[in-house]
């Protein structure tokens, strides 16, 4: 599958949305309600594209992927668990469409991720997934970032994984 990429602008917020959704309600079929079963709205990604970069995955016109990386450390990073380093880059909300996960397009997004953090520039890229059958903790492994620790945030089971670039 050919992709290219981009950064979202406020144009792409209701597909950004969207795709967020189908993944929630993905995970939320496959897995029963969890954190994992909240749906963005496009008032949150509208500021999303605002105050970070919101990349996009793009096979042809259709939008198939998308990420979050934002120098703001979110809510459940803990950073005791992260090696010490002058500037780290968060990356979230990374999503695929149902119908197309297991095809690369992944991997391909967190390379491209990759590279925008390093000219960003910075020195890691920090994450979390949910520890169990929802989470992506062995996908995150596989694409090469590294378990950090594990921990609960107001009760959900968190694996942090962490790639220095």
């Amino acid at each position: 599958m050919k992709l290219s990429f981009g950064l979202a602008t406020q144009d792409d917020v209701p597909v950004v949305a969207a795709i967020r959704a189908a993944v929630a309600e993905d995970l939320t079929r496959q897995h029963g309600r969890g954190h994992w079963s909240s749906v963005a709205t496009e008032r949150g990604v509208l500021r999303d594209v605002k105050t970070s970069r919101v990349l996009l995955a793009r096979c042809g016109r259709r939008v198939v992927g998308t990420l979050r990386l934002a120098s703001k450390k979110p809510w459940a990073i803990d950073p005791k668990y992260f090696t010490d380093c002058a500037k780290a880059v968060y990356l979230t909300d990374m999503a695929v469409m149902p119908d197309l996960q297991r095809q690369g397009i992944g991997r391909s997004c967190l390379e491209h991720a990759v590279s925008v953090a390093g000219g960003w520039p910075a020195d890691a890229i920090r994450l979390d997934a949910y520890d169990g059958p929802a989470g992506a903790g062995t996908f995150y492994a596989k694409c090469g970032f590294r378990e950090v620790g594990r921990a609960t945030y107001r009760g959900t089971p968190l694996v942090y994984y962490e790639m220095l670039l």
